[in-house]
């Protein structure tokens, strides 16, 4: 897989550069139903293939990701926690 293949998947299932499994699963199963031949047997059946490729291809990459579970990466993905761990004890705030 080559980093166009990846940017023309997120292009054909209508995705932003940054999307979680579940968003990625969601935006597929809405695409199919909307571009199924069964559904509107006007549509071309290249877009439903071309959907499903982009799927599977997004599903690939996910598997094979190397997650990081370093405290930075946490804290990006819970900026919630960030706060409560940078304010937690102060007295305003924190109590």
């Amino acid at each position: 897989m080559t980093y166009a293949e990846l940017k023309k998947a997120l292009e054909v299932l209508e995705l932003p550069e940054r999307a979680s499994l579940k968003e990625i699963k969601t935006r597929h199963r809405r695409l199919v139903k909307r571009h199924h031949p069964d559904h509107d047997p006007g549509q071309a059946p290249e877009r439903i293939r071309d959907i499903n490729e982009a799927y599977r291809l997004l599903l690939d990459f996910c598997a094979s990701y190397r997650f990081c579970f370093s405290q930075e990466e946490f804290y990006e993905q819970n900026p919630e926690e960030r706060l409560r761990q940078q304010f937690s004890q102060d007295p305003v705030w924190g109590g």
